[in-house]
């Protein structure tokens, strides 16, 4: 058998030790070098392997060990060590029989790994030497900058722009997770972080989705969408069908969910005639509200419809304003 290096690439974001068993199996056979301890090499030391760790230039210790031994691994470090990968790339195409470079992965990232990145860094920023600016802030002083992401996710979601709507995905991402760790501070008996976070959501979704989970028979997607509906209602325990509207989003939006929550039940309650209103603000507000139950009678977005109108009322002011000066 030729000598090889084996360049052992891990996942720094699974729990040291789980490995595949190819993995295993060549660090248990050959000598293992690394640039520095870990969690990993507690583990792979913990299976009976001899692991060193090499201070200062790794590539001619590599090359003496597989002279020794005939197989020598290199442990990588979490961001995977590509400068000592290339080094070692470029002695053995000079010196091709000196030994094979070999990579393998003895674990991968799993699907959402990066999600971990995520909580980390904001547990940094957050904790006693991170930024001043993010542990002063409070789950009210945070409450506009959710809603302004969500707008920006929205807008770029408009604008058909995904490019754009991961990176807005990416802040309001940043909004969750700094909710979830200021909750850690919060008094005994209260407090919650991201995983309770998460956990709700994966027990809810498994809860509303019986068709995919729990082998239940749904034909139609009005027949998932009423045991969801269903689902939610158990659960919720409301008093009545209004219960759960957010009442802090834009008032055409709410108006219309108010009277889409109404008509679901069949409760057919007509909005107030703008007639027999007795101040102008009043006024306004009925005929405001008669105008989005017709845009709903007529199955049309009130909300989508002003805005559309409203952006091209925009247009039209920009092209009527006069050109900016010459500098």
């Amino acid at each position: 058998m030729s000598a090889r290096i084996v360049l052992l690439v891990t996942s720094p974001r699974l729990p040291a030790g789980l490995l595949t068993a190819a993995a295993w199996d060549v660090v248990r056979s050959a000598p293992v070098l690394t640039g520095a301890e870990s969690e990993l090499t507690v583990a792979v030391r913990a299976a009976g392997a001899e692991v060193t760790v090499v201070e200062g230039p790794a590539t001619q210790a590599l090359l003496d060990a597989v002279a020794a031994h005939g197989t020598a691994v290199w442990l990588a470090g979490p961001a995977g060590d590509e400068s000592l990968a290339r080094e070692l790339g470029l002695r053995l195409a000079r010196e091709p029989g000196l030994a094979e470079l070999e990579l393998m992965y003895g674990s991968w990232d799993p699907p959402g790994a990066r999600l971990l990145d995520a909580v980390a860094v904001l547990d940094r920023l957050a904790s006693p030497g991170g930024d001043p600016w993010k542990r002063a802030q409070t789950h009210q002083s945070l409450a506009g900058f959710l809603l302004e992401e969500c707008y920006e996710a929205y807008d770029a979601i408009s604008a058909g722009d995904t490019d754009a709507l991961r990176e807005e995905l990416g802040d309001v991402l940043l909004q969750v997770v700094l909710h979830a760790r200021l909750a850690e501070e919060l008094p005994e008996g209260e407090r919650w972080n991201v995983d309770d976070v998460a956990g709700g959501l994966v027990d809810k979704m498994i809860r509303r989705n019986p068709h995919v989970f729990a082998g239940a028979e749904v034909g139609t997607l009005d027949e998932i969408t009423a045991n969801w509906e269903r689902i939610k209602r158990a659960e919720k325990a409301r008093g009545s069908v209004l219960d759960g509207i957010a009442l802090s989003q834009p008032a055409l939006a709410l108006a219309a969910k108010i009277l889409e929550r109404a008509g679901r039940v069949g409760l057919a309650v007509p909005p107030p005639l703008a007639e027999s209103q007795v101040d102008p603000e009043a006024r306004l507000g009925a005929g405001l509200l008669a105008t989005v139950a017709a845009a709903r009678a007529a199955d049309l977005d009130p909300e989508a419809a002003l805005r559309r109108a409203a952006l091209a009322y925009a247009d039209a002011v920009r092209a009527a304003e006069p050109p900016p000066p010459t500098p």
